[in-house]
């Protein structure tokens, strides 16, 4: 199954696991390396103490090509990347902040870099920053979304139009089916989040990825958007941020509801009623949880079956 994305990361499949909060430690970035995909480890919700300890634990747990995911908006990036760059790791992808602030440093370091966007404009500037590929993501996925809400199905086409660098499908993945529509429309892998939240090797509360299972079409929404998009489960938390907007609240009153720790207190500590749950709309097509790599070879099997269909 080879393809930009397969050359580019040494890999045997052009699906990447996405480096999301409190459920992507080392466990679930080797367990997906091992099976053919590229695993990412996500920094966001580490300090870089433990950061360093996944990227160690990864090394010793595989021998295949796996990456780190950077917010840079996190407050200790500069001591995130020394640690990157310390530890050898080859492939970052970063998000959520201007990617000419690291991507020649990266570089220069011999590191394959690619960047999340959720738009034409934003993919542009990433290619001129220099980057290896780009992730886009349609607001279809879950956690933080880019404000534009642009669908990955309308979203990768108009990229692909635009940019000359291999692109990556994200948000609404999370089958054969869904990386097969995905590359139809022209990109050259896909980024799964979701799907791989519901495993075994995921380190997220088995609160959470049962809920995961159990969410249906309309149980996820996009809210918080005066401070940062992000899409979560309907939960009591987030009803008392609905009942928050009826008041017109002042960014101050939204910032006073959310507190610190929300994300932490639901998906890493299982807190359902007042933790952030955030998973994608795709969640309502994940009826289990299976090991990483039984994932991995579901969604493999699957786009090879339906291709082979419709060749036929």
């Amino acid at each position: 199954m080879q393809s930009k994305i397969t050359k580019l990361f040494n890999i045997e499949y052009p699906i990447i696991q996405g480096g999301m909060i409190w459920v992507s430690g080392w466990k679930l970035a080797s367990a997906v390396s091992n099976a053919g995909g590229l695993g990412l480890i996500g920094a966001g919700s580490m300090y870089p103490d433990v950061l360093r300890e996944h990227i160690q634990k990864c090394k010793n747990a595989t021998n295949k090509p796996f990456g780190v995911n950077v917010p840079m908006l996190y407050p200790d990036i500069e001591k995130i990347m020394d640690i990157i760059i310390e530890e050898g790791v080859k492939i970052v992808f970063t998000s959520a902040g201007n990617p000419k602030t690291w991507t020649t440093f990266l570089k220069d370091k011999g590191i394959t870099v690619v960047h999340v966007v959720s738009s034409v404009k934003f993919a542009l500037k990433a290619e001129a920053a220099g980057v290896d590929a780009v992730v886009c993501e349609g607001f279809e996925a879950g956690g933080h979304n880019g404000r534009e809400e642009t669908t990955t199905f309308t979203l990768i086409p108009m990229v692909k139009e635009q940019v000359n660098i291999p692109v990556i499908a994200a948000g609404g993945v999370g089958s054969g089916r869904g990386m097969l529509a995905a590359m139809i429309l022209g990109a050259d892998g896909v980024q799964i989040g979701s799907r791989f939240a519901a495993t075994v090797e995921s380190s997220a509360h088995d609160k959470f990825k049962n809920t995961i299972v159990e969410v249906k079409d309309g149980d996820t929404h996009l809210t918080l958007k005066e401070l940062a998009p992000v899409r979560l489960v309907k939960n009591k938390f987030y009803n008392e941020v609905q009942e928050l907007y009826q008041k017109n609240p002042t960014i101050k009153d939204i910032k006073d509801l959310l507190g610190r720790a929300r994300a932490k207190r639901g998906m890493f500590e299982g807190d359902l009623e007042e933790g952030e749950l955030e998973i994608g709309q795709v969640a309502g097509l994940i009826h289990n949880i299976k090991s990483a790599k039984d994932v991995l070879n579901d969604i493999v099997n699957e786009f090879t079956s339906v291709k082979s269909e419709m060749i036929g």
